[in-house]
């Protein structure tokens, strides 16, 4: 079974890409993050076309999640229980389904914009909701993951400079206390495995010619129980999606399981 995650930035704007990638990748669930469309504007019956179902968590605005399997989709959970929300609202920014034999969580966790704003305090809220949410099933013997766009590097080696980044989000030690805790639940990081480059990087600014100097970091990742980190046959970060005209500034990430 292949799972994969991709933040898209626009799933309109990416649509031919995906429906391509989708194809030639052969994978079976893929959890989306960034839709920015509304739940009626997401493109359905394109992917059915492809055998693809699709469950939607999104609103129109920035965020929206989403999940796409051909081997099932149940048991859909829209939204993240027990989310702080932010400025009254809450976002759409996490959806979880069982795809065949695997339950799993596409989550798009806050920015937090700068330290001390209070997105930032929002974004640590959010990472201890997701923590409480997904206990029980990351304690479990049925295979389990939580993917996507963490906004988070787990360690300095997961950016390509970190004094570029002192005083930034993504690397403080509160964010990754937050990660600690929720691998604490039972999950592990599945790092996938550098292919030509020595840090296998997920995100590129468009700025700046950022991709081609590989000045990126690791932040769409995938955690999972271990039932699912015991099936892992490969892992890896699909660098070519992020090349051309059209690009997401994210590639996705990519895992095989023995399932």
């Amino acid at each position: 079974m292949r799972i994969a995650t991709w933040n898209v930035n626009s799933i309109t704007a990416r649509l031919p890409r995906l429906l391509a990638w989708l194809e030639s990748s052969g994978t079976d669930a893929l959890c989306v993050q960034e839709t920015k469309c509304t739940g009626e504007q997401f493109p359905r019956e394109q992917l059915r076309e492809l055998g693809y179902e699709s469950a939607v968590n999104a609103d129109g605005r920035w965020n929206g999640v989403a999940l796409i399997s051909r081997v099932g989709l149940e048991d859909v959970t829209s939204g993240l229980p027990g989310d702080p929300g932010y400025d009254g609202k809450t976002e759409p920014r996490a959806i979880a389904a069982t795809c065949g034999p695997v339950r799993l969580w596409s989550v798009y966790v806050p920015n937090g914009r700068e330290v001390g704003h209070d997105h930032y305090a929002y974004k640590l809220r959010w990472l201890e909701a997701l923590r409480s949410a997904v206990v029980e099933d990351a304690a479990g013997e049925r295979p389990f993951a939580v993917l996507g766009d963490y906004n988070v590097a787990p360690t300095d080696e997961d950016v390509y400079d970190r004094s570029l980044f002192e005083g930034s989000t993504h690397v403080t030690e509160p964010e990754r206390a937050a990660l600690a805790a929720l691998r604490d639940t039972g999950l592990s990081d599945i790092v996938p495995r550098p292919l030509k480059y020595e840090h296998p990087y997920t995100y590129w600014d468009y700025r700046q010619l950022c991709f081609p100097k590989n000045r990126g970091m690791r932040i769409d990742l995938v955690y999972g129980n271990a039932p699912l980190a015991g099936a892992v046959k490969d892992a890896y970060v699909d660098r070519e999606e992020r090349k051309g005209k059209g690009a997401s500034d994210h590639a996705p990430v990519v895992v095989d399981l023995d399932i």
